[in-house]
C-alpha cells in the first residue's frame, strides 16, 4: 500500500547515495491486535504548506483510499531532514487511528507508543521474561532496580511478586508509557525516574533501604555507561544482576568491571557470571538475547 502511496504521488523515495527524494523510509510495528506505521520524510526544499499537504494526502489515502484495507491502525508522518539514519529528535505527527498500539504479554496489556523500545518478538519476550524472573529468585521483600526499563515490561512483569520497583530510563514517552501501564495493570508500587542512568544511579542506589535488591539491566548495544557498573559494584546489598544484552561484543567491558578484582576503581566486592543463556529473539537471524546472572562470591 505504502508503495502505491509514493507512486501515486508528487513526491518519490529518497535515494541515500545522492540525497535527492523525499520519502525516505516507513517504520512498521506489529502486536497481535495492532499495526503502526510512522513514515519519515525528507522536506528538501519544501514549504511548510507543501509538507502539510502531502501528509494530509497521506491521510486521505489511508483513510477513504485504497490503503484503508492495509490493517494499518496506527500512522504517523515524521519530518526528517537529517542525510544520516539513525536517532533524530524530529517530533511524531499523529496522522491516523489510534495514538499508540495495545499489545498483551503475560497477561498483561502494554501500550507502546512510536518511540518507545518493545520486543519485537512478543512470544520471544514471554519466554525471555520468564528466563528473567527464574533468575531473580525474587520474593515479597526484594526490591528490584530496573535499569534502561523502556516501557517498563521486564519490572512490570515482576511487580505483583516483589515489594518495590524502582525503574530508569532515558527516553521520556517511554516513561510515560510506562506509568500507563502500571495503572492499566493496577500496579502501584513502581517509581519511575526519566534520565540517563548514570545521573542517578548512586543517588538511587543509597535510596534504596531493602538489603534485598536485584538488578535487571537490559541496556542499548554500546552496554551501561562505566558509572553504572561501579555504581552496582559499589552497593553491598545489591547480591545479583540479570544482565540482558542484545549485543554482548558491545558489553564486554561491562562484564569484565563486573567480575574484576577490588581495587580503588571498583571498590565493591566483584561478581561472578553463575549462568548464561541465550534467547532466540530474532529467528532467521544470527542475532539473539543473551541473559547472564551475576552474583556475588558471598551468594553463591
Amino acid at each position: 500500500s505504502f508503495q502505491d502511496f509514493i507512486r501515486l504521488g508528487p513526491y518519490g523515495a529518497y535515494n541515500p547515495e545522492t540525497h535527492a527524494g523525499h520519502w525516505r523510509m516507513l517504520t512498521v510495528r506489529t502486536t497481535r491486535s495492532d499495526v503502526m506505521a510512522i513514515g519519515d520524510f525528507h522536506p528538501q526544499q519544501l514549504s511548510s504548506e507543501e509538507i502539510e499537504k502531502e501528509k494530509n494526502r497521506l491521510h486521505e489515502y489511508f483513510s477513504s483510499g485504497e490503503g484503508r484495507s492495509s490493517g494499518v491502525t496506527c500512522l504517523y508522518f515524521r519530518v526528517y531532514s537529517d542525510r544520516m539514519t539513525g536517532n533524530t529528535t524530529e517530533p511524531y505527527k499523529h496522522v491516523l487511528g489510534k495514538t499508540n498500539i495495545q499489545e498483551t504479554l503475560l497477561n498483561m496489556n502494554f501500550e507502546i507508543s512510536p518511540d518507545a523500545f518493545f520486543q519485537v518478538n512478543t512470544a520471544g519476550a514471554e519466554v525471555l521474561y520468564e528466563q528473567i524472573a527464574e533468575w531473580c529468585g525474587a520474593t515479597t521483600t526484594t526490591t528490584v532496580l530496573d535499569i534502561c526499563c523502556g516501557t517498563g515490561t521486564i519490572g512490570l512483569t515482576l511487580a505483583k511478586r516483589v515489594s518495590s520497583v524502582i525503574g530508569i530510563e532515558l527516553c521520556p514517552e517511554a516513561i510515560e508509557n510506562a506509568k500507563r501501564n502500571a495503572h492499566i495493570n493496577g500496579i502501584t508500587n513502581v517509581t519511575y525516574h526519566c534520565c540517563k542512568a548514570e545521573d542517578v544511579i548512586t543517588q538511587t542506589m543509597k535510596s534504596i533501604t531493602s538489603h534485598d535488591v536485584v538488578a535487571i539491566v537490559d541496556p542499548p548495544r554500546a552496554g551501561l555507561h562505566p558509572q553504572v557498573v561501579r555504581a552496582l559494584r559499589n552497593s553491598p546489598f545489591l547480591k545479583k544482576i540479570v544482565f540482558v544484552s542484545c549485543n554482548p561484543k558491545g558489553a564486554m567491558n561491562n562484564f569484565i568491571d563486573l567480575v574484576r578484582q577490588t581495587s580503588k576503581k571498583m571498590r565493591g566486592q566483584p561478581y561472578r557470571p553463575v549462568k548464561a543463556v541465550p534467547v532466540d529473539m530474532f529467528p532467521q537471524t544470527k542475532h539473539c538475547e543473551l541473559v547472564i546472572l551475576f552474583e556475588r562470591d558471598s551468594c553463591t
